[in-house]
């Protein structure tokens, strides 16, 4: 039994992580009725003697009463979106021990939460780290989730993520990035955006980007074709067990947390075609820089009517090849393809993984060298309320488009030098890390468009297809 670590640093990423542990002990609840601890669980929890399962604890066979505890760091320079937390039905999931916090906040600065609390608090969060690690029997991925345009998340995070490079340079880092959108409320997140780019480049193994306008395109999309229903036994809801009471950004967060739940349910449970986390890295990445995944999931509402029509199995398919159900915004069809797993879920065989991509493979261009760049699971489990769901990680270069509008943004702010001071204040900081980052970022473009450029015409179909 392998074991996965959940690093949450930010406002944002506490709040899709406290959304994913809600979302997977509901799946758990669901799914394992005899509330024993057992292989699956232990994936994201440990076990610890406390009281009943409320969808957190869970009672043995023989009347021993067993208490979930989640693999996981909990970081912030601000008290309030943990504290807040800590006082819902979720407490008991966490103890002291997990959770580092502070008081000011970094001031939507990279280089206040980089470099400032990072130095301070840079032996706490190695001690968090360790003891997370060393609860774990079989250590296999980090988790890191945070967004790229506050000053905690990007500086701090990026932090973290150099940080467990140093200490565990052989477990796999997957990293959930959440990109401000362009009328984003934090004037400098273009700056922030682009120093932690640097950051996830060189020291990310995977990077599932996550678009702020993706989902709000995707929420959009949704309640002008349903209303505002919700529909019942719908996993994607913020009101389940938290709060009763919807809060801003609520709705972004279930689609992310859900996307967390897709990825790592063949960790967690049974399935005839089961993933590990390592290959997704070692099958979807060719190159070390080239480790950016566009993620694409369906069904990704969130706002449904109450008597949802259950989607056809093909329809799936088609859906996470099309750009509404894309996390980020970009173009998939004008792109190059390194590779693509399919992540399905539900009641399914694998002859409808192998019939759906027979379909497709003559709109998906793969690279000459790769032309059979399938990765494929399958998971017996559904998620809860559904009965099946499909997750696509596709390494494209579509994904040049999103640096490229990165890039921009960054620039019409850079050059006339707006708010620089208030980095450049900060010790340690110097301009040239911006004209690092901006060089990085470059580079990565210009190679997504050598392989664009050098891959020629579509390769003609193959006669068989072989599914990893």
């Amino acid at each position: 039994m392998t074991q996965s670590v959940v690093v949450q640093v930010g406002q944002c990423g506490n709040q899709i992580g406290c959304r994913f542990w809600d979302l997977a002990l509901q799946e758990h609840a669901h799914h394992n009725q005899s509330g024993l601890y057992d292989d699956t669980t232990g994936t994201f929890f440990r076990n610890v003697d406390s009281v009943s399962w409320n969808g957190v604890c869970c009672g043995s066979a023989n009347g021993r009463i067993q208490h979930l505890k989640a693999r996981a760091v909990l970081l912030d320079m601000e008290e309030g979106v943990i504290g807040e937390f800590l006082k819902g039905p979720l407490r008991e999931l966490f103890d002291s021990t997990q959770l580092l916090t502070g008081v000011s906040g970094a001031g939507n600065n990279w280089a206040a939460g980089h470099l400032t609390y990072g130095s301070t608090y840079k032996d706490e969060i190695v001690d968090q780290l360790r003891r997370a690690a060393e609860q774990c029997h079989c250590l296999q991925s980090f988790f890191l989730i945070h967004s790229m345009g506050g000053g905690t998340g990007s500086g701090l995070g990026t932090k973290v993520l150099r940080l467990l490079k140093d200490e565990f340079p052989e477990v796999c880092r997957i990293v959930i990035p959440v990109c401000p959108s362009v009328d984003d409320d934090v004037i400098v997140s273009p700056y922030n955006s682009m120093l932690a780019m640097r950051e996830l480049t060189e020291n990310a193994d995977c990077v599932l980007l996550v678009e702020n306008q993706a989902l709000v395109d995707i929420l959009n999309t949704e309640q002008a074709c349903h209303g505002t229903q919700h529909a019942k036994g719908n996993i994607i809801s913020a009101k389940d067990r938290l709060t009763g009471s919807e809060k801003p950004f609520d709705a972004m967060n279930d689609i992310v947390a859900n996307m967390l739940l897709n990825l790592t349910s063949s960790a967690r449970f049974e399935g005839s075609l089961n993933m590990d986390l390592n290959e997704i890295a070692m099958n979807l990445v060719p190159f070390p820089r080239l480790h950016y995944l566009v993620p694409s999931l369906s069904p990704v509402y969130r706002l449904a009517q109450v008597s949802h029509p259950i989607r056809r199995m093909d329809k799936l398919f088609s859906d996470v090849f099309s750009k509404g159900h894309q996390l980020i915004k970009a173009e998939p069809k004008r792109s190059l393809y390194f590779g693509c797993a399919l992540m399905l879920r539900g009641d399914a065989q694998v002859s409808d993984l192998r019939r759906n991509i027979e379909r497709l493979k003559p709109t998906v261009r793969f690279v000459s060298w790769n032309p059979e760049g399938w990765k494929t699971s399958l998971c017996s489990v559904p998620p809860v309320g559904l009965s099946q769901s499909l997750l696509a990680l596709a390494n494209t270069t579509t994904i040049k488009s999103t640096f490229m509008e990165m890039r921009e943004r960054f620039q019409k702010l850079y050059r006339k030098k707006a708010h620089l001071h208030h980095y450049l204040e900060v010790d340690g900081m110097e301009e040239s890390l911006f004209s690092e980052a901006v060089t990085s970022l470059d580079a990565l473009i210009e190679e997504y468009r050598d392989q664009e450029a050098g891959a020629g015409k579509f390769m003609p179909v193959p006669d068989r297809l072989k599914v990893a």
